[in-house]
């Protein structure tokens, strides 16, 4: 049991999956107040603003420095993991849904084309918005470290460097 208690504990998980939590209720708020409808599809949807990827790796990187130490090997890690996740959020999962965008408006025209003929040949709808802008990264990743710095300080965890070990949050 105390296992569970411990993983339940572990700030180095709770505040990336708390990050992620806000990040996602963010894009369902935004979402509301440009789209003028709630969709609750919005709260586990990947893509939009703000980067609900870059707020949980921003997180998991601030606060692993923030408890480990910004000289650990547990910092070099996450904040190189962070890094990569959010190039691909900005470059590959963009692109491709600016390529799903294209492919969908292909795919409407060969429908329309073959309402009438072949519904097996039709094509189904694909999801376009799967990737980030820099300004939806940056969003996600401000909102990633905001969460880490306010749940150090008010868990009242210092900044400690830990030569070659891990602090137990």
């Amino acid at each position: 049991m105390d296992y569970v208690v411990d993983f339940i504990c572990n700030g180095v998980f709770i505040v990336p999956v708390i990050s992620w939590f806000i990040a996602q209720v963010l894009k369902l708020f935004l979402n509301l107040a440009i789209k003028h409808k709630m969709e609750l599809g919005m709260l586990w949807t990947g893509g939009g603003m703000p980067s609900s990827h870059s707020a949980t790796v921003g997180a998991l990187a601030a606060v692993t420095g923030w408890t480990c130490g910004f000289g650990s090997v547990f910092f070099a890690i996450s904040a190189i993991f962070a890094a990569v996740v959010m190039h691909d959020a900005m470059n590959v999962r963009f692109e491709t849904g600016k390529q799903s965008t294209s492919i969908k408006r292909i795919a409407e025209l060969v429908n329309n084309l073959l309402i009438e003929k072949d519904e097996e040949v039709r094509t189904e709808k694909l999801k376009e918005l799967v990737g980030h802008t820099p300004l939806q990264v940056f969003m996600g990743f401000t909102i990633g470290v905001t969460v880490a710095v306010m749940y150090c300080i008010i868990m009242g965890h210092g900044y400690e460097c830990f030569a070659g070990g891990a602090a137990v949050i």
